[in-house]
C-alpha cells in the first residue's frame, strides 16, 4: 500500500495552501495537526477501495504568491497508520510494507510551488518512502485561508492528491497476488500562518 506519501505526505504537503495570500514576503506556516492527514487508497482486489491513514504528520511551509515559490518539510510517523483494524495496521508495519522499525518517517520535502491566477496549484517535491526518494506532485483540489475562531489563528489549508505505483518505493508486497501497485494518496492539510 505504499503509496503513501503523504500529499503525500503527504505530503505533501505539501500542502498546505498557502496560496492565495497576497503579501511581497513570504508567509510561514507550522501544520495544525488536528486537522492534517494522509489518507491512502487501493482498490482491494478489484472489489472495494481500502483505505489506511497516517494520524502524525508534522511540518513548516513557506510560501510567496507572488514570486511564485514556496517550500514544505513534512515528516509523516509511520507508526501512526490507522486502518481502523489491529491485525492489518501490524501488518502494514512490518517490513511487508512500512518497516516502520528501520523506517520510522516518511517525509516530503516539496520544492516546487506553482500557483495559476494566485492559487496554489501543485506542490511538487521529492518522497522519501523505505530509503529511497522520487519526486511526485500533489495537485490541489480544494483550497481556502481563514480565521480559525477556536484557535483564534489565521490558517490556511487544502486538499491534495496525487498516484504513485508503491514498487517504486520497493514496496512490492502482495503485487503478484493482484494487490495493486498504483496507489492513490490524499493530503488534508491546515497550517497555522506563523508570527
Amino acid at each position: 500500500m505504499t503509496s503513501v506519501l503523504r500529499n503525500a505526505a503527504i505530503a505533501a504537503a505539501l500542502f498546505s495552501g498557502l496560496s492565495g495570500i497576497a503579501h511581497a514576503n513570504t508567509a510561514n506556516y507550522e501544520v495544525e495537526p488536528s486537522h492534517t492527514f494522509v489518507t491512502v487508497e487501493v482498490t482491494h482486489f478489484k472489489t472495494s477501495t481500502l483505505r489506511i491513514r497516517f494520524d502524525d504528520i508534522k511540518g513548516t511551509i513557506e510560501a510567496d504568491p507572488q514570486q511564485n515559490k514556496g517550500s514544505a518539510n513534512i515528516k509523516i510517523d509511520t507508526n501512526s497508520v490507522n486502518s481502523g483494524t489491529k491485525d492489518f495496521d501490524d501488518h502494514l508495519k512490518s517490513a511487508d510494507f512500512f518497516n516502520v522499525e528501520k523506517y520510522p518517517d516518511i517525509t516530503f520535502a516539496g520544492k516546487t510551488f506553482d500557483y495559476q491566477n494566485n492559487k496554489l496549484a501543485n506542490v511538487t517535491g521529492d518522497l522519501t518512502l523505505l530509503g529511497k526518494t522520487h519526486p511526485v506532485t500533489l495537485k490541489n483540489t480544494n483550497y481556502n485561508c481563514y480565521f480559525q475562531p477556536v484557535l483564534k489563528e489565521n490558517i490556511c489549508g487544502g486538499d491534495f492528491e496525487t498516484t504513485i505505483k508503491r514498487s517504486n518505493w520497493g514496496m512490492n508486497w502482495g503485487i503478484d497476488m493482484g494487490i495493486p501497485d498504483e496507489v492513490k494518496i490524499l493530503v488534508q492539510i491546515e497550517a497555522i500562518v506563523k508570527k
